[in-house]
C-alpha cells in the first residue's frame, strides 16, 4: 500500500498571506456568510494564496525570462508558438478570462528558447489585466528583448465577466492582435502567420 499522505508545497510571503487572509475574513460576513462556519474556517487563507498565485506575474520580469535563454542564430523565417494556454483576471471585476495566445517573431540575429515565449505569456497574464493590454505587452516585450524583424501576437479568450454576469453570453470569444515590423508592413508575412495559426 502506497503512502497516502500528500504535502502541497507553496512558497508565499507569510506576511502578505496573513494580511490578505484578514481582509478576506472581513469580506465573508459582508457577503452574508458566517466566517466561523466549519467549511469557511480556512477559506480566507486559501483565497489569499490563490490570489497570490493568480497574480504572480507582478513578481516576474518578462524581459529577464527571455534573456535567460537568448542565443545567436541566423534563422530568418517565422518562429511561431501557437495555442499557448493563458489564464488571467479581468481588472474590472476580478473574474477569470482564459483562452490561447499565438505568438510569432522573425529573428534578426537572436532567438530565445521556445518555452520562454510561453513563460512571457504567463508572466503578463498572471496579473489584473485587460486582453487588449495583455496582447500589446507580450508583443512589446519580445520586440524589446530580441529586436526581431517583426512580432505578431493574437489572443482568443472567453471572459467570465461576460458569461456569468452582465450580458451573460456564454459562447462569445474576444480576439485581439498586435504586430510590429514585417508583420505590420508586409501583407504576405501577416497572411502567412494568420494561415499558420489556423492550421
Amino acid at each position: 500500500m502506497g503512502n497516502s499522505s500528500f504535502e502541497k508545497i507553496e512558497q508565499f510571503d507569510a506576511d502578505t498571506v496573513e494580511a490578505l487572509k484578514e481582509q478576506y475574513k472581513t469580506i465573508l460576513p459582508l457577503l452574508g456568510e458566517d466566517a466561523d462556519r466549519e467549511g469557511l474556517l480556512k477559506t480566507p487563507e486559501r483565497v489569499a494564496k490563490s490570489m497570490l498565485f493568480l497574480t504572480q506575474g507582478y513578481r516576474q520580469n518578462p524581459i529577464e525570462i527571455i534573456n535567460s535563454a537568448k542565443f545567436k542564430e541566423e534563422y530568418r523565417q517565422i518562429v511561431l508558438v501557437k495555442d499557448i494556454e493563458l489564464y488571467s483576471l479581468c481588472e474590472h471585476h476580478m473574474l477569470p478570462f482564459f483562452g490561447k495566445a499565438h505568438v510569432a517573431y522573425i529573428p534578426n540575429g537572436y532567438i530565445t528558447g521556445l518555452s520562454k515565449i510561453a513563460r512571457v505569456v504567463d508572466a503578463f497574464a498572471r496579473r489584473l489585466q485587460v486582453q487588449e493590454r495583455l496582447t500589446v505587452q507580450i508583443r512589446d516585450c519580445i520586440q524589446e528583448a530580441l529586436n526581431p524583424m517583426g512580432v505578431a501576437v493574437v489572443i482568443e479568450a472567453a471572459h467570465m465577466c461576460m458569461q456569468i454576469r452582465g450580458v451573460q453570453k456564454q459562447n462569445s470569444i474576444t480576439t485581439t492582435s498586435a504586430f510590429t515590423g514585417s508583420f505590420m508592413k508586409d501583407l504576405r508575412t501577416r497572411e502567412e502567420f494568420l494561415h499558420l495559426i489556423r492550421c
